[in-house]
């Protein structure tokens, strides 16, 4: 069974009080408060967001602007273009993004269906490489797209990779929101699908997280045959069976996987 590269931030190395700069990540935790709820926000809105005082989050928002991550009216602040620079500083000095797009090219051409690489952070699926045909190029998870593992074929094959105990401790404090009717709330079948992708070594999920989709998925593995990612294909479904589907694309991931795997 392969071993997983992906780490929960409990499972981080601890870090020597002396090195730790508390500025940093206060700066970094109040970044993370803007999302699609909270677009824009008051210093006091977004203090109380990430356990700051309104006069804490005031400088450290007022430095962002400064340094051009954040903009003001005076009262509100919200995200530039320019925080982008954080995502794309990673895409462009990672590995695998770059060893991976030809390979998703290759995928998209045998199979006609977008083709995705992503990685688990925490308990969330992040996509960091992609490749479509044209007629759904618009269509699905954007680059940095980040969404609930267990949603997604690519997200449950990594989570089911991870070592028992990490799931077990995982699913014990996991909140499992429902997408649609279909999705997965229930721990103990997640716990049965979890076996059964380990035994099998590639995932199928349909319609978890958006109706009439299904995504397959198989793990990309490095030379010590640790997990260092997923790669799968996500398409609409149709009116082909489950089974045609995996025929049809998943030696094709499996090829793929394989071809990769010395160069990860």
């Amino acid at each position: 069974m392969p071993t997983s590269l992906a780490q929960t931030p409990a499972a981080t190395a601890p870090l020597d009080k002396r090195d730790w700069i508390a500025g940093l990540e206060k700066g970094l935790t109040l970044i993370e408060t803007f999302d699609a709820a909270n677009p824009r926000q008051t210093a006091s809105q977004a203090g109380q967001h990430c356990g700051l005082t309104r006069t804490a989050a005031r400088r450290y928002l007022l430095t962002l602007a400064h340094l051009g991550y954040v903009a003001t009216d005076g009262k509100l602040f919200w995200l530039t273009p320019r925080i982008l620079r954080l995502g794309h500083s990673y895409l462009d000095s990672a590995r695998l993004p770059r060893i991976a797009q030809p390979y998703l090219q290759r995928i998209t051409s045998g199979t006609q269906e977008a083709a995705y690489v992503s990685v688990l952070d925490g308990d969330e699926t992040v996509y960091i490489a992609r490749n479509s045909p044209n007629r759904t190029m618009n269509a699905g998870f954007g680059l940095g797209a980040r969404v609930p593992a267990q949603v997604t074929a690519a997200g449950m094959l990594m989570l089911a990779l991870r070592p028992t105990e990490v799931n077990d401790t995982w699913l014990d404090q996991a909140s499992l929101k429902p997408f649609t009717s279909y999705t997965i709330t229930s721990k103990e079948r997640l716990r049965v699908e979890f076996a059964r992708i380990r035994a099998q070594g590639w995932s199928i999920s349909e319609q978890q997280m958006d109706l009439g989709y299904r995504g397959i998925a198989v793990p990309l593995l490095d030379r010590d045959g640790a997990v260092a990612g997923g790669l799968n294909v996500s398409m609409p479904m149709g009116h082909e069976s489950s089974e045609d589907a995996v025929a049809r694309v998943l030696p094709v991931l499996q090829e793929t996987a394989g071809a990769m795997r010395n160069l990860i």
